[in-house]
C-alpha cells in the first residue's frame, strides 16, 4: 500500500479523466491521497474532491506565489474549512524566490500568518521552498514553539539542511525528481537521512518520474519512486512502502 503525501488532482490537466483515473488509483495499490490546496480556488477544489473520495483528504492553504490577493477574510475561510474531518494538514504554504513575483515580504507574511493558522487549527503544515532555504528556516526558527509537525514538501536542498529540518520535526517530501539523472543531491538526502522521515509525493500533474518524464504525473507513478529509493537505500522496495506508509498515516491521520 501507498500514502501519497502531495497531488493536485483538482489541476485542470485532470479535467478529462478525473473521476475515472480516481476510482482506479486504489486498485493499484495507492491507499490514501493529500490532495493540496496551493490557492484559494484550488483550495475550494480541494476540499470538494476530498468529500467526494472516502480516500482523499484535503490541506487547506495557498502557496508563496498566488499571495498577493489574499486578505484576513481569506484566512477565515481557511480556518472554517480546516474545521472539517477531511481536512488534515495547512498547506502548501512557504516561500518561493524562483519568482520574482509576489513581492518577498509579502510572501513572508503570509508564511507566517498560515503558521499561525496551523497552531489555531493544531494541524500539520506542508512548506514548499524554493530557492529560499535561508529566510525559511530562519522564520521556522522564528516561530518554533517546540517541534513542528509538518513535511518539506519536493525537498531540494542539502543533507545538512534536511537533517536540520528533521531535528525540527519535519518530514521530508520526496517524489519524481530522485530519478532523474541531475538529482545527485536529493540522492544523497534519501541515503542520508532516516526512511522514518521520508513521505512519498508526486506534485503531480508535475515532475513525473523517469521513464514517464515529460507526461502528466499522478499517484500511479509512485511505484518508480519507490523503486529508486530502495535502490539508493539498498532495501525492499516491500520495505518503503510499509515505512513511508507508517510515516503518512502518522503525520496525516494520526494512526
Amino acid at each position: 500500500m501507498i500514502f501519497e503525501s502531495h497531488a493536485h488532482f483538482d489541476d485542470d490537466a485532470f479535467d478529462e479523466d478525473r473521476d475515472s483515473l480516481l476510482e482506479s488509483l486504489r486498485e493499484n495499490g495507492i491507499e490514501y491521497v493529500i490532495n493540496v490546496g496551493a490557492s484559494m480556488e484550488s483550495t475550494e477544489r480541494t476540499f470538494a474532491l476530498a468529500k467526494k473520495y472516502p480516500f482523499i483528504y484535503g490541506a487547506v492553504g495557498v502557496h508563496p506565489t498566488d499571495t498577493l490577493p489574499i486578505t484576513e477574510k481569506d484566512m477565515d475561510r481557511l480556518k472554517e474549512l480546516a474545521a472539517d474531518e477531511k481536512v488534515v494538514a495547512i498547506g502548501e504554504i512557504g516561500l518561493d524566490y524562483y519568482w520574482d513575483e509576489p513581492d518577498r515580504e509579502i510572501q513572508k507574511k503570509w508564511f507566517r500568518r498560515q503558521i499561525e493558522l496551523s497552531r489555531e487549527v493544531n494541524l500539520p503544515i506542508i512548506i514548499h521552498s524554493r530557492e529560499a532555504a535561508k529566510d525559511t528556516l530562519d522564520i521556522l526558527h522564528e516561530m518554533a514553539e517546540g517541534e513542528y509537525r509538518g513535511v518539506m514538501h519536493c525537498f531540494s536542498y542539502s543533507p545538512e539542511i534536511a537533517k536540520e529540518v528533521i531535528k525540527m520535526g519535519f518530514y521530508i517530501g520526496v517524489g519524481g525528481v530522485c530519478t532523474y539523472k541531475n538529482a545527485k543531491k536529493l540522492v544523497e538526502v534519501v541515503e542520508e537521512i532516516p526512511l522514518e522521515r521520508i513521505l512519498l509525493e508526486t506534485d503531480c500533474p508535475y515532475l513525473t518520474p523517469v521513464p514517464y518524464r515529460g507526461k502528466r504525473n499522478s499517484s500511479l507513478y509512485l511505484p518508480y519512486v519507490v523503486e529508486k529509493i530502495a535502490e539508493i537505500k539498498g532495501i525492499s522496495t516491500e520495505e518503503v512502502e510499509r515505512v513511508t506508509y507508517e510515516n503518512g498515516m502518522k503525520l496525516f491521520l494520526n494512526k
